[in-house]
């Protein structure tokens, strides 16, 4: 009796070390998620704050306002839903995780329609005349739409939610789930119904989604249009340099791969991080909602890591954003200050750009298409 309670030991206690370390490493994991979402888009928002270049751009509007929200999610929605997923059961009462969940559905939605508003304006931008961009993007417009991203949600969230009518017809399924690990531990369980399934989705989802493929597709299309007239023009004016063929040839496919590969990040990174979620919140309720618990903490946790990729994917692979950046980290100091555009080198002359000034001639081909998608600066050839 006492040598097989002496040779269980060992197991258990071995079982109980794994079980922490397994823990530990999750707790790590989400704490690295949201203070990494939590600086940088603190970062974002301060940089446009300080930066009186940033301000003169309309896009960055839209990304102090998504940077805002995903602010909101990392500090109000992800700390709670990290405090239960390590401690496997709900402490805070039956309101606070309606609350929460409301919290939950209205930040996650409103960053998404911002990725939207930023797309379209991108396309306008981009792919309308400047004075067409500049009718249709007024201020009064732009506040539009930023509120439009912050009101439309609430329809889906506070409203529904609190009034219970996502648990319409599937309240005992609720209740069954929320004690069912016995009766002194709860869970914040949020189900739904099939008719909010698919509103929540469509609105929250699949319609930001199908406009942001449509802008994003019309964007490559009209960047490659401008790079090969960039090249035809340069080709003209100098009819007798053949040797530089080769060279615009170059810049030119350099400045399709570019941009390409800039699209396909930026979509990319937005499906993979929600599409999980919202595929599951869709088919869970017509297949009885057998989706294991695993593997919606798994999908959820993907798209809060969409609030930490967003900074990166919208301002820090920016120059202007990251010249900013780094003025507020090393305290200001005067390398990092922007240098005027009127310096030495190749001449070049100025042109309003989604109202902010830039540099066009004495730059290659793939710098003038980067300004117009990115907003950068461009480095002469």
């Amino acid at each position: 009796m006492n040598v097989s309670a002496a040779g269980q030991m060992p197991v258990t206690e071995e079982l109980v070390s794994e079980s922490m370390l397994k823990q530990m490493a999750l707790i790590c994991f989400l704490s690295l998620v949201m203070l990494m979402s939590i600086l940088g888009n603190l970062l974002v928002m301060v940089a446009v704050c300080k930066d009186r270049q940033l301000r003169k751009i309309k896009t960055n509007y839209f990304i102090v306002s998504l940077a805002f929200a995903d602010l909101l999610v990392s500090v109000l929605v992800m700390p709670f839903g990290a405090i239960e997923l390590v401690h496997q059961h709900w402490i805070y009462g039956e309101t606070f995780c309606l609350v929460r969940t409301s919290l939950d559905v209205l930040l996650t939605t409103a960053s998404i329609l911002h990725l939207c508003c930023i797309a379209l304006d991108r396309y306008y931008a981009i792919c309308c005349q400047p004075l067409v961009y500049r009718n249709k993007m007024t201020p009064m417009r732009v506040a539009l739409m930023i509120g439009g991203c912050w009101v439309i949600p609430t329809f889906i969230s506070f409203l529904p939610i609190m009034q219970g009518w996502n648990s319409i017809g599937i309240d005992h399924l609720i209740e069954e789930r929320r004690h069912s690990e016995g009766s002194n531990s709860t869970s914040c369980v949020f189900m739904v119904n099939k008719p909010y399934a698919l509103t929540c989705s469509v609105v929250a989802f699949y319609i930001p989604l199908v406009l942001m493929v449509l802008a994003y597709q019309r964007i490559y299309v009209t960047a490659r249009a401008h790079a090969l007239q960039i090249s035809m023009l340069q080709r003209a004016g100098g009819a007798g340099a053949s040797d530089s063929a080769d060279h615009q040839r170059n810049h030119r496919m350099r400045t399709e791969t570019k941009a390409a590969k800039t699209l396909c990040i930026i979509m990319g990174c937005f499906c993979l991080c929600w599409a999980p979620f919202f595929v599951t919140n869709v088919v869970d309720p017509f297949i009885d909602y057998t989706v294991p618990d695993k593997l919606w903490v798994a999908c959820l946790w993907l798209g809060y890591i969409n609030s930490m990729l967003n900074p990166i994917l919208y301002a820090f692979l920016n120059k202007s954003f990251r010249r900013a950046f780094l003025i507020i980290l090393c305290c200001g100091r005067k390398r990092y200050r922007r240098p005027s555009i009127l310096g030495s080198g190749a001449p070049c002359t100025a042109t309003q750009i989604n109202g902010s000034t830039h540099v066009l001639n004495g730059c290659s081909s793939a710098s003038k298409l980067l300004l117009w998608f990115c907003n950068t600066r461009p480095v002469p050839v």
